[in-house]
């Protein structure tokens, strides 16, 4: 990830999905995208309703989740900057079968979703992206239904752990135990009673509205076996990007296209913040 100041606007390169895009194909969809701050607890959309928008995160954490006629939710995947936001857009009628609310703040490109169903027609290598991403939600989705249907509470707390600190690593969450109870479907007094095991093992420490993971690998150990899968098919995708990065011509990190537009972005943001050196015009150098 580009190491720029969390102010400034997202580049394609931050999210994983339009890592993927050539060169040309970014340039051609680029117009119809917007760079926006998502706020935790920001509701993106509700299920049943059309989706009018997608994002693509770029350092916000969104969570889908399924809520029952009582009330009661359930979180059934999260997405980070591996993603998009708002599938349904390009499948189907376009009404969304689960609600999307902010988990962790940060930014991400919102475009509407006429736009990028008519991109996805047009563009290929967009289309091959957003497939390929869809296979590895569907994936999550699956792997959650059956870790809540077999798996102890424990096991599931430190799957939820694991996957949350995957895309935010090394900050603490911000998220309180009711929440975490919300999202995982279970009484709170069972995920007090969970996570107070896993901070006497010196696994966590959590506070009010506050998780930190002390012991990765001993969280790791603990969680079932979801956690592997649901990662096994995200680094899957992750090389998928990578290998069609190669593949286009592009650097992992950068391309002539993506150092132009901070540039510009920059200059007009504050033209007194100074970008990495690998940036910067060779005249400049």
């Amino acid at each position: 990830m580009l190491n720029i100041p969390h102010s400034l606007p997202a580049t394609p390169l931050q999210n994983q999905l339009l890592s993927e895009l050539p060169i040309e194909d970014w340039q051609a969809v680029r117009a119809g995208f917007e760079d926006v701050q998502l706020r935790a607890g920001a509701t993106l959309y509700e299920a049943g309703l059309e989706v009018r928008h997608v994002y693509f995160p770029t350092s916000a954490v969104v969570s889908l989740t399924s809520t029952m006629q009582s009330g009661d939710t359930a979180e059934v995947a999260v997405v980070g900057r591996e993603g998009m936001v708002g599938i349904c857009a390009y499948m189907g009628h376009g009404r969304s079968i689960s609600s999307a609310t902010v988990q962790g703040s940060g930014h991400a490109w919102k475009m509407p979703a006429a736009v990028i169903r008519q991109a996805a027609q047009q563009s290929a290598p967009l289309m091959q992206a957003l497939l390929s991403y869809t296979q590895a939600l569907f994936a999550q989705l699956a792997q959650t239904s059956a870790c809540s249907r077999h798996h102890y509470l424990e096991q599931q707390l430190c799957r939820w752990l694991l996957l949350h600190l995957d895309h935010r690593p090394g900050a603490p969450m911000a998220v309180t135990q009711e929440r975490i109870s919300q999202l995982l479907g279970v009484r709170r007094e069972g995920v007090t009673i969970a996570a107070l095991k896993l901070q006497k093992a010196g696994l966590i420490r959590y506070g009010r509205g506050s998780v930190e993971v002390l012991d990765r690998r001993g969280l790791q150990a603990r969680s079932c076996e979801c956690y592997d899968v649901v990662r096994g098919v995200n680094d899957r995708l992750r090389q998928t990007a990578q290998a069609a990065r190669h593949a286009h011509g592009l650097e992992a990190e950068n391309t002539h296209a993506d150092a132009a537009y901070l540039r510009c972005r920059v200059s007009e943001k504050d033209p007194g913040v100074a970008l990495p050196e690998r940036l910067q015009p060779a005249s400049s150098r």
